[in-house]
């Protein structure tokens, strides 16, 4: 890098799945390989990390309204116990709960994630595994909770959930959102509660790789190509919301299992025949 094809193609692949139950890790890894690049580079790593901010901001101003009347909630909710007996600071308090388990497992798992993680048999795995738990959590939700029945424990469950998705091929958005049908919540509930705790982890991650790789990133990527790769994740992510919000209104994530399994079927296939190694 900079390979302008690589780095317009993996900002546009960013903004397609980072919310999609589809796992953004898994198909950038996936990218990455058939690009010829270096998939547990340290640079190019970082790059795809950093750019997941233009898909976080995009997810940030299509929610801005409900963003500033959740922090608003919590704010009002710190100062008056009544504020407190409100479904508002209790989805507050869920998000902000939620936000943490990640961030604790994301950096005590720092280089396990980065390094032997960044497989195409463990996206393989990945893809196919937690399709599995997705059919499971459509067919046991009876989704009779709403927004306004989202508690504490439930921040803390779809919390713990976020983590399985350090594993490339999992999902975030897919194991949030299983994680809050299988609470019970509704589906459209279950996928906003994955918006809005992706917001602060995403946000987190990606500061942290601009941070502390900043000068692979300038002397092998180069910032001008980050910022590029980075504003068409924004752009293709905001499209990428509204498209299934929408979709989950009418429509099981089991949809999106058969893409899940067939992706992982073929990647077993290309690394079984020697067509593509693993790392």
């Amino acid at each position: 890098m900079p390979d302008w094809l690589a780095v317009v193609l993996l900002g546009v692949i960013e903004g397609v799945t980072e919310f999609l139950p589809i796992s953004s890790t898994g198909h950038l890894t996936i990218t990455e390989k058939l690009l010829g690049l270096p998939v547990d580079d340290v640079a190019v790593t970082a790059y795809t990390a950093i750019i997941q901010v233009g898909a976080i901001a995009a997810a940030i101003i299509y929610f801005w309204r409900d963003i500033v009347r959740i922090v608003s909630a919590f704010v009002r909710g710190v100062f008056s116990a009544d504020a407190r007996r409100t479904p508002d600071w209790r989805l507050s308090t869920a998000v902000i709960v939620g936000s943490v388990p990640i961030a604790v497992v994301g950096l005590a798992g720092k280089s396990i994630i980065e390094g032997p993680l960044r497989s195409i048999w463990v996206v393989a795995a990945g893809l196919i595994v937690w399709s599995a738990v997705m059919i499971f959590a459509e067919r046991a939700a009876t989704q009779r909770r709403t927004e306004r029945d989202v508690t504490l424990r439930d921040g803390v469950v779809i919390g713990l959930a976020q983590c399985f998705a350090l594993v490339p091929g999992v999902s975030r958005s897919g194991a949030t959102i299983s994680a809050g049908l299988l609470r019970d919540i509704d589906r459209v509930t279950a996928t906003r509660l994955s918006f809005f705790l992706g917001i602060p982890a995403l946000t987190a991650a990606g500061i942290l790789e601009a941070v502390t790789v900043r000068d692979e990133i300038t002397a092998r990527v180069g910032w001008t190509a980050t910022a590029v790769g980075t504003a068409v994740s924004f752009v293709v992510a905001y499209a990428s919301i509204a498209w299934l919000l929408r979709f989950v209104v009418r429509h099981s994530i089991v949809t999106f299992v058969w893409y899940r399994v067939g992706v992982g079927l073929l990647l077993i296939l290309a690394l079984a025949t020697g067509w593509m190694t693993a790392t």
